[in-house]
């Protein structure tokens, strides 16, 4: 990056958008074609039924070894790997497969995640509350589809602008949600489903976060909330939700992050906002 261009600059933008499709898609054709018939775990995170395969393992490692090449100098934060820091101010935030256990199942609800973010200090590991993302990819290798988005320049589904549109009443709204994997987070967050579902048209759980913040771009789904989340999972899907006209938010006035995130029509956010409020959604008591 030339010293007259910032990271802001549409020129570079794009430029890290198109990196950012092109390592997504390099990384999903190896989680897609490399799919054994019989996928085994390879480790356990947060709880025995937390998984990580192989193929989490070699996605992030083909992502992180294009992103050195593409970009040298970038940091980059995985899932798997942890934060690598860089010296050029640009953070990349990599999700090697959301949706590991629909991966593990052989469902094909899975995508592969990339995102550009800047922070104020490149030292340190980039959270929702210091990034400004710039650029992301969610890339869904067995559907088929690319979402794609730059800060400034809109989001595209297969290179079709993507709007939200406009929210209907909640009764008549589709939700998503998802769920943790510890057994204490999964009784509350079934309480706050248990009291939603009545309210609404319907609530699904697809099992990729970032696919689900895609589809509330591409008004598949009218809206999204979930507790937990983590950066890689919403960093490059946030994005295209929010270039797409979408409210991405969380509870208290706080920003999404890991206590929760809602994305939608800012009408029908507002609303489930409160809702999740009341219900103390954001803790696991």
């Amino acid at each position: 990056m030339s010293q007259h261009r910032t990271p802001t600059d549409p020129d570079v933008v794009a430029e890290l958008r198109s990196v950012a499709e092109a390592v997504a898609r390099e990384a999903g054709a190896l989680v897609g074609d490399g799919r054994p018939d019989r996928v085994t775990v390879a480790a356990t995170k947060s709880s025995p039924q937390d998984v990580v395969t192989a193929m989490d393992l070699a996605s992030e490692a083909l992502l992180r070894r294009r992103l050195a090449e593409l970009r040298p100098g970038d940091a980059v934060l995985g899932e798997e790997g942890g934060f690598e820091p860089g010296s050029t101010g640009i953070t990349w935030v990599v999700d090697p497969i959301d949706g590991t256990v629909n991966y593990l199942y052989g469902l094909p609800s899975y995508s592969v995640s990339v995102a550009a973010v800047t922070s104020p200090d490149p030292a340190v590991a980039p959270s929702p509350h210091t990034w400004t993302v710039l650029a992301g990819c969610v890339h869904a290798p067995t559907i088929g589809i690319t979402y794609t988005a730059g800060r400034g320049s809109g989001a595209w589904l297969d290179g079709r602008p993507l709007h939200v549109p406009p929210a209907p009443a909640l009764p008549d709204a589709l939700l998503s949600t998802g769920f943790g994997y510890v057994a204490q987070r999964r009784r509350a967050q079934a309480r706050v489903v248990a009291d939603l579902l009545p309210r609404v048209r319907d609530i699904r759980r697809i099992g990729s976060a970032a696919l689900d913040l895609c589809s509330v771009a591409a008004g598949t789904l009218d809206l999204h909330y979930e507790r937990g989340l983590q950066p890689w999972d919403m960093a490059a899907a946030s994005l295209i939700a929010e270039e797409a006209g979408a409210v991405v938010t969380g509870l208290r006035g706080r920003p999404a992050d890991a206590e929760m995130t809602v994305a939608g029509a800012p009408v029908l956010v507002a609303e489930v906002v409160a809702l999740l409020e009341a219900l103390g959604a954001d803790s696991d008591e």
